[in-house]
C-alpha cells in the first residue's frame, strides 16, 4: 500500500518512519545525522556489537555490548552521545526490539530517532556499507566474547582512517575536518 509521510512503525508507539527525518539527514548535507544498528557474532552467546554511523562524513562508533537488550544499547547509545565529541542530531534505526527504548535516548538527549521500513536495509546505506567493513575484523558466527571496548575503539579508529571512495578517496576523519573547515560547524 501507500506508505504516508513519517507513519509511525508497528509494535513502537510513537516512533517515526525514515520518510519523516529531516531533509538534510537524506541528503547528507549536514553533521549530525546517525545511523545506528547491532552487529551479532557467534549465534550462541549474548555479546553483540553497537555501531552507529555518521551520514556526512562516515565517521563510525562501535560499543560493546554484554547482552542485546534495551538496557545495554541505550546505556551505550547515551554513553556514546556523551562522549563522543560528535554532534548528534538524529538517528535513524531498524527495526530490532533492542531499539525498543529509544524513547529514553529521545528524552535525555534530544535526539531525534527515526526507523527504516522493515526489509529495507538501504535505507541506512551507510550503517550496513560500514558493518560489512566492520565483518573484516569481526567475521559474522565468530564469537566476540574476547572482543573489549579498547579494541571495538582500534577497530573503528583504523576504520575511519581508511579512504572511501565515496568521499573522493579521503577518509572519514579527512572527510569530518574538510566538513568542519567549510561548514563552520560542530561536526
Amino acid at each position: 500500500g501507500k506508505r504516508r509521510r513519517g507513519r509511525k512503525p508497528s509494535g513502537m508507539p510513537g516512533a517515526t518512519r525514515i520518510s519523516g527525518r529531516p531533509e538534510e539527514a537524506e541528503q547528507r548535507s549536514a553533521c549530525g545525522h546517525w545511523e545506528g544498528d547491532t552487529v551479532m557474532g557467534a549465534a550462541h552467546e549474548r555479546d553483540c556489537l553497537l555501531t552507529l554511523v555518521e551520514r556526512s562524513s562516515g565517521i563510525a562508533l562501535v560499543a560493546k555490548l554484554a547482552h542485546r537488550t534495551v538496557t545495554a544499547v541505550n546505556r551505550a547509545v547515551l554513553k556514546l552521545i556523551r562522549e563522543s565529541g560528535w554532534l548528534f542530531k538524529t538517528i535513524t534505526w531498524d527495526n530490532g526490539t533492542e531499539i525498543h527504548g529509544y524513547r529514553q535516548t529521545e528524552q535525555v538527549t534530544g535526539v531525534r530517532c527515526y526507523f527504516a521500513y522493515p526489509h529495507h536495509p538501504w535505507q541506512r546505506g551507510s550503517n550496513e556499507n560500514f558493518n560489512g567493513l566492520l565483518r573484516q575484523y569481526c567475521p559474522k558466527r565468530r564469537s566476540l566474547a574476547r572482543l573489549r571496548q579498547r579494541d571495538c575503539d582500534l577497530i573503528a579508529h583504523k576504520l575511519n582512517s581508511r579512504p572511501r571512495k565515496r568521499y573522493g578517496y579521503k577518509s572519514p576523519i579527512e572527510r569530518i575536518e574538510e566538513l568542519r573547515g567549510a561548514l563552520h560547524l560542530g561536526c
